[in-house]
C-alpha cells in the first residue's frame, strides 16, 4: 500500500532518531593514520549519507582543513584521538558554516584544550557535547510534527488538491528553512560579536567597498598666487 505524503513525512521523522552517532567510546584509542581515519569515517557516518556515492571525508579535505588551522598538524603523518573528536565536529558543522566561520569558533578550541593544555580534555566536551545532542533528539522531532501539522492546515482556500499538497509541502519545506536561516543568523551574529573569544571579525575583505581619496582643498591664497600667474602667461 502506498505511504501517503503525511505518512512518509512522519516516517522521515521518525528517521532522525535512528541516524547513527559517533560514539565516544567508538573512536580507537590509538593514533591512526589518514586512510585509516577516512575508512573510519566513512564506516560510523554512512547513515547520515544523502547519496551512498558520498564522500564524507577525503585526503583533500583533511589537508585542506589542517592549511586553513581548522586542525592540528598530524604528529609523525598519523592523528590522534583529539584530531577525531575535531574532525567530527568540522563534519556536522560545514554543513551550516563557513570555512572562515568554523575558524574562529576552532582556534580558541583548539588554544585552550587541544593537547595538555587545559584540566578539560576534547574527549570530556565531546561527551557533553555528545550528551546534549541525544536529549535534544526528541524535542526537535516534536518540533518538526508541529510545524508539519501547521503547514498542512495552510492555504485551506486553495480548492485544487494537487495545488493545495504541492502549497502546503512548500510551506513546511519553508518552515524549516526558515528555522535553519534563523538559527545560522543568530550563530554568525555571536562568531561576529567574538563570544567564542576570538579576534571580532572583521567583513570579508571582498566585502569592504576601497574609500576615496579625498580631495585636499588648496587654501585662496595659493589659488589666487596660480590664477595670477596663469595671467600673466
Amino acid at each position: 500500500m502506498e505511504l501517503t505524503k503525511e505518512e512518509y513525512i512522519k516516517g522521515l521523522i521518525d528517521g532522525l532518531k535512528d541516524v547513527k552517532y559517533i560514539m565516544p567510546d567508538d573512536i580507537p584509542n590509538i593514533d591512526l593514520y589518514m586512510d585509516q581515519v577516512t575508512t573510519f569515517m566513512d564506516k560510523h557516518l554512512t547513515s547520515s549519507k544523502r547519496y551512498s556515492e558520498d564522500k564524507l571525508l577525503t585526503k583533500t579535505m583533511i589537508n585542506n582543513y589542517t592549511k586553513n588551522e581548522l586542525l592540528p598538524p598530524p604528529n609523525k603523518k598519523k592523528y590522534t584521538k583529539e584530531h577525531m573528536f575535531l574532525l567530527i565536529f568540522i563534519y556536522y558543522f560545514k554543513n551550516i558554516l563557513s570555512i572562515n566561520d568554523i575558524q574562529s569558533i576552532f582556534n580558541p578550541l583548539t588554544d585552550r584544550y587541544y593537547g595538555d593544555k587545559s584540566k578539560v580534555k576534547l574527549e570530556d566536551i565531546y561527551e557533553e557535547i555528545f550528551r546534549l545532542e541525544k536529549e535534544q533528539t526528541d524535542s526537535l522531532t516534536k518540533d518538526m510534527i508541529r510545524k508539519m501539522t501547521k503547514a498542512k492546515e495552510s492555504f485551506a482556500e486553495v480548492t485544487d488538491p494537487e495545488d493545495q499538497e504541492f502549497l502546503t509541502t512548500f510551506s513546511f519545506i519553508s518552515m524549516l528553512c526558515f528555522d535553519v536561516y534563523m538559527r545560522k543568523h543568530m550563530i554568525e551574529k555571536m562568531i561576529d560579536s567574538s563570544l567564542m573569544g576570538g579576534a571580532k571579525k572583521e567583513r570579508r575583505s571582498e566585502d569592504k567597498k576601497p574609500e576615496k581619496p579625498q580631495k585636499v582643498q588648496k587654501p585662496a591664497s595659493v589659488k589666487n598666487a596660480e590664477a595670477q600667474k596663469a595671467s600673466k602667461k
